[in-house]
């Protein structure tokens, strides 16, 4: 909290408390992965909550509804595709059904979850993602082109993905020298920002494979670092003090020499996590093996990152998953709330404002990014940029029913009989598509009308399906022409001893 002039700063979220929910509510019996990575190991959407755990043989998650409280049964299905521990699991921000799973297997999945949850194991995975050399522990979808996701790994490349085609669109491999440690998109989509092992902050323009800008040493202690990009632009950083203190510190990307604002927290050496809320403009940070959550307001005004308040607990937190903000209870005047991990247990904690009023608190919710991506894959692929398509909360929001087409009509993995010997899927023959084409025309003929009607809707999906390749591979050809002008202008340089 901060002073000025004796008054204390006006703030909406500066009385914002933090409470548990009662034991019965909590998720019980759920034997949370004790996987040594630093990651949240939960994620939360308006249907369901997906929490990585202990399997023998194998990597595994449980994904269960949103609602469910209780004993879990130890007998209860699991996500089970993963031959290694799970790292990370992060649900896609267009379709509640669809979630991502990095692993040591060096593998990321993608899997199509079925409204009302699991009532069988799953091992086959909608589509399967294989680049990474080494284990991946670093998921982050784009938050407003469908289907873009980004992973980060051990091998220290960071790769871009269009899901819904099992396509690796760019991979920057040559610009960080270390262990990647997290990775962060902006508002629109546009860059991201990567922190690694190397100490440096980097600001990444993925499709045309530079580094726009870089500061070295954003925190000087040894010890991991996150970054997430804020709504306006800047970045907030969390690290370690040469004397081993945590810290956090806020960057505006217009010049990265000095930080906005430094602050020193502890002595703790739990890295700390931050969970970022646009609508509201608080981070939350929560560390691995703490037992607290403390929250912060940014704001235009000196000091800039204003400390609200702290949770505190007596047992400490193998991980936790931030809830998207579709799913808050408006009514209660919740504005955020996490899924804490014991060893053995789910806690939920809301965040909520006091207010008397039971009417909807529109100042606290604003509009917030809706399921409707605002780009198709291919459009961002092409240059395209946009902010997520808002939706409001006013009334409460209700999740709508799987769209069961995210993933649809699309290959579940690069097999060696679809790609071409450079890596790169062959596009559709021409003869194929024309003799597809001609079938639809004599497909409309005779029958009856039921079946007749059936046809032509299978035919017209096929037919859809078809194009919407044929679009995706122009937009990936278009975006590889771009990455090979990059790499001949970087061996230009290189043969002229410029670098």
């Amino acid at each position: 909290m901060s002073f000025r002039r004796g008054v204390v700063r006006q703030s909406k979220f500066r009385h914002v408390f933090a409470q548990a929910w009662k034991a019965e509510h909590c998720l019980d019996d759920v034997r949370v992965s004790r996987v040594t990575w630093d990651g949240p190991l939960c994620a939360a959407n308006p249907k369901f909550i997906a929490v990585v755990i202990e399997a023998g043989g194998g990597g595994a998650f449980l994904v269960l509804p949103l609602t469910k409280s209780g004993r879990v049964d130890q007998n209860t299905p699991t996500v089970c595709g993963h031959a290694a521990p799970v790292l990370d699991v992060q649900w896609c921000p267009h379709d509640d059904n669809v979630i991502a799973s990095a692993s040591e297997d060096c593998t990321v999945k993608i899997w199509q979850i079925p409204d009302g949850g699991l009532t069988s194991p799953m091992s086959e995975a909608a589509v399967t993602l294989e680049g990474h050399s080494k284990r991946v522990g670093i998921l982050a979808w784009h938050p407003s082109a469908l289907n873009i996701l980004s992973t980060a790994g051990c091998d220290n490349v960071l790769c871009v993905w269009d899901v819904g085609t099992g396509e690796l669109v760019y991979q920057q491999s040559d610009a960080h020298p270390d262990l990647i440690y997290s990775v962060s998109w902006n508002r629109e989509g546009s860059v991201l920002c990567t922190t690694c092992k190397d100490k440096a902050l980097r600001v990444i323009d993925p499709r045309r494979g530079t580094v726009l800008k870089m500061r070295e040493k954003v925190h000087e202690g040894t010890r991991p670092m996150r970054a997430v990009f804020l709504a306006d632009g800047k970045i907030l950083t969390t690290g370690f003090s040469r004397m081993s203190e945590r810290q956090l510190a806020l960057w505006d990307t217009r010049d990265l020499s000095e930080p906005v604002a430094t602050q020193e927290m502890d002595t703790s050496n739990g890295v700390l996590i931050p969970f970022y809320d646009p609508d509201t403009n608080m981070v939350y940070l929560c560390g691995k093996g703490d037992c607290t959550i403390r929250y912060y307001e940014v704001t235009d005004e000196s000091p800039y990152v204003h400390f609200l308040s702290l949770y505190s607990s007596k047992e400490p937190q193998r991980g936790a998953g931030f809830l998207n903000k579709r799913g808050v209870d408006v009514n209660k005047c919740e504005i955020a709330r996490f899924y804490k991990l014991h060893e053995r247990k789910v806690e939920p904690i809301s965040m909520t404002v006091p207010r008397k009023s039971d009417l909807f608190q529109g100042d606290l919710y604003p509009d917030t990014a809706g399921l409707e991506p605002a780009l198709l894959a291919e459009d961002w692929i092409a240059g395209q940029d946009a902010p997520p398509v808002l939706v409001s909360l006013s009334g409460g929001y209700t999740a709508p029913p799987s769209k069961c087409s995210t993933l649809q009509g699309r290959p579940k993995v690069l097999s060696q009989t679809n790609t071409s010997p450079t890596g790169t899927t062959e596009p559709p023959n021409p003869m194929t598509v024309e003799m597809e084409s001609e079938g639809l025309g004599h497909g409309r003929g005779g029958g009856d009308v039921d079946g007749g009607i059936e046809r032509v809707k299978k035919e017209e999906d096929q037919l859809s399906d078809i194009l919407t390749e044929i679009r995706a591979l122009r937009a990936l050809a278009l975006a590889q022409g771009h990455r090979i002008d990059v790499l001949e202008r970087q061996l230009a340089r290189i043969e002229d001893g410029e670098v």
